[in-house]
Parts: C-alpha cells; structure tokens; sequence
C-alpha cells in the first residue's frame, strides 16, 4: 500500500526522472524562455526502495525554492535550509530506511509566478538494524569519573559515520574526547571521557543522532538516544593493596580509612590495579567463582556489593575474612570489609566514583573495556582512539 500511494503521487507530477533524481515540473501554462517557463523541481533520493542515509537534497531550475516539506508517512517533518540563492534546499537529517516520505516545495518563477508541486518516495528497508546500551541512564546524579558509554550490539565498521553523530554538550565547555574500544564482552563500544576527573556540578548532556546512520557491516540505526546527567560531589577511593586499606577522600579530605583484604598474590585470585569505576550497588547478590573461571572456590550470597569490573571485581562486606581484614590479603580478587565498614561505606559512594587502587601484586591494570577502565589510558593515547582525528 505504501508503494502504490508514492507511485500514485509522482504519476501526475513527474516531467521526467533521472539517475539523480526525480524532476517534476509545475503544471503552468509554458511560455518563452528567459523567465515565463515553468519551475522544475529535482528531488534526490526518489522512486521506491531508495537507499537511506543521505539527507534529502531538493532543488529548482527556471525558478527559485520559497519553501519545502519533507513529511514522512507518521506526520514527522525532516527540519532542513535554503541555500543562500534560493536554488536549492537540503535536510538536516538523513532519510532513514523503510520509510515514505512526501515533499512539498514551493518555487517562485523569475516572473514572480508561485506554484505548490509534489514529488514522494520511499526508502529501502533495513536488512540489519544495530541498536545501542549506554551509559548512564538519564537525569541521574553520578560521581566525578563517570564516562559516557555506548556499546553497541553488532560490529560498527564505519566508525567516523557513527562518532559523527554523537554530539556531548556540557555546562561549563569541559575538554573530552571520544575513544572507540573493545567492549569486555567482545562488542564495539565508543566512550567520552573528560581529560581530568569531572568538576562537581556540571550538566551533560549526549544526544546520539543515529536514526538513517548505516554503521556499516553492523547495519543501520533506526533511532536516536539521548541521556542527561549531573556530576556529583568529588570522591576518590583510595586502596592500598600492600597496607591493606581503604580511603574515602571527599572534596580533598579524608573522610575515613576502612581495613580491607584484597585479592590473594600469587595467583589468579589477585585484583586489579589502576583506576576502577564503581560501575553500579548492586546490593545483596550470589556469587559464584564458576562464573569468573575460579572453579568451586565459593558459592555465597554477599552484601553490600558494589561492581567495579565486570569481570567480577567487586567491593563490598566479606565476614568470612574478617580476621584478615588489615593484615593480609586473603579474598579470591575482590575488596572486602567487615559487615559495619561495608554498610558506612555502601551508603556514601555513589556509581562513577573512581577506585584508585594500588599494590605490588595485582593482575596488572583495569583494561578500558573492563567496567570503565577508559582512566588507564594516558590522554593523548585516548584521544588518539577517535575515528575523527
């Protein structure tokens, strides 16, 4: 039915078509050449199953473009500009797949004659459609290391068409970039981090304008995402592996020092170094050793936990080793506390709070795409990640 009614519309109006486009010309009464002729108007894409992903270009020849109207079958409208000469009017968005489109443009002849014509057309379907989960969530309050992350489900193989789109505006102009990186799950995912920690209190905003964007093997976007979030009060964690505690640092001051136990040397039960990004308080959760490839070591319920990695770092209350607490590392890679250290310490950070975490005998370092390991990145090396420099 969409078909027919785009062909319904062009078979009245069309003067001709071309490879670029469909021309259709005004039904005026023609005269002599030099002003009196009719306006013809070329509309690019055109026809049925054209491809997506470019704006919407119309233009005018034996006249000039007064106005134009791009809506598509629901009633929305393609914002778009003039030229300058008036020869030509482009959309600001582009087409998006399988979806009609109708345009009205009115044209003014050099002998001041108006005339209203049609064109329509009708985009291709999406063969694949790649959609995104990002990070954080909208109009949430997050701490001072928070990256913006999208990951995406299928592969993205034109990254500079994809980072295009993604416009970040903050409250007080804070210098970031973008960096594409190997998800831990093994998708592709771009995240903006500022250069230095955020300041408390700025507003940012991402508005991700992929709908008609084909990210390449991965397929076509068919919407847009946005999300708005505030920086919080600035708190570091402090931990040190070799001393076996944790420091709660808020705006420059030492709030208080936990006894902790890390992860055991020696082996794979060591924890990560580096700069951790409590990712999400996940609260009272199972833990199973299985899952993080550490065999039948533990199968417990814990409290107060607090995701860091995901491959399966976590802080939070570990009663089992309390007798360690401060004095050996002893856990299978996590930071633990006692039951009261763990409750204090659960209610005062909030997601985005980055974990500075230090010790002779670690693993090595968070990598980016482990949680949000995007701080272990020197900046010039991070910015260097962008498909657009």
């Amino acid at each position: 039915m969409r078909g027919a009614a785009a062909a319904a519309l062009l078979l009245p109006l069309a003067a001709c078509t071309s490879a670029t486009g469909t021309r259709v010309a005004d039904d005026a009464a023609g005269g002599p050449a030099g002003g009196n002729g009719p306006a013809t108007v070329t509309v690019t894409p055109h026809g049925e199953d054209a491809r997506a992903g470019e704006p919407v270009r119309v233009t005018a020849s034996g006249g000039t473009l007064t106005s134009v109207t791009v809506t598509d079958a629901d009633g929305g409208t393609l914002a778009g500009a003039l030229d300058a000469d008036g020869a030509g009017w482009t959309s600001r968005r582009k087409a998006v797949p399988g979806t009609s489109y109708t345009v009205t443009a009115v044209t003014t002849t050099e002998a001041g004659r108006k005339k209203t014509v049609k064109s329509a057309f009708t985009t291709a379907e999406a063969d694949r459609v790649n959609k995104v989960d990002w990070r954080p969530g909208a109009g949430g309050t997050v701490g001072i290391a928070q990256p913006i992350s999208l990951v995406f489900d299928h592969p993205v193989t034109d990254k500079p068409a994809v980072e295009r789109q993604l416009k970040l505006t903050t409250s007080n102009d804070t210098e970031g970039s973008w960096a594409w990186l190997e998800d831990y799950s093994g998708r592709d995912r771009i995240d903006w981090r500022p250069k230095e920690y955020w300041k408390p209190g700025t507003e940012v905003t991402l508005t991700a304008e992929l709908n008609g964007t084909d990210s390449g093997e991965g397929g076509w976007f068919i919407r847009d995402y946005s999300t708005h979030f505030t920086i919080g009060t600035a708190q570091i964690v402090t931990v040190d592996l070799d001393r076996k505690q944790l420091t709660l640092v808020r705006d420059g001051q030492e709030v208080r020092t936990i006894p902790v136990s890390g992860g055991t040397p020696g082996g794979d039960k060591r924890s990560w170094r580096g700069t951790a990004v409590l990712m999400a308080k996940e609260g009272t959760i199972r833990m199973n050793s299985e899952t993080v490839g550490l065999g039948d070591a533990y199968d417990k319920m814990v409290d107060y936990s607090m995701r860091l990695t995901w491959s399966g770092m976590y802080a939070h209350a570990a009663p089992w080793n309390n007798r360690w607490m401060g004095k050996a590392n002893k856990s299978s890679g996590c930071i633990g506390m006692r039951d009261a250290d763990a409750a204090w310490f659960y209610a005062q950070v909030r997601p985005g709070d980055p974990f500075e975490i230090k010790g002779e005998d670690t693993k090595g370092v968070v990598a980016p795409g482990n949680g949000f390991g995007a701080w272990n990145v020197p900046w010039p090396d991070w910015q260097a990640r962008s498909a657009l420099r």
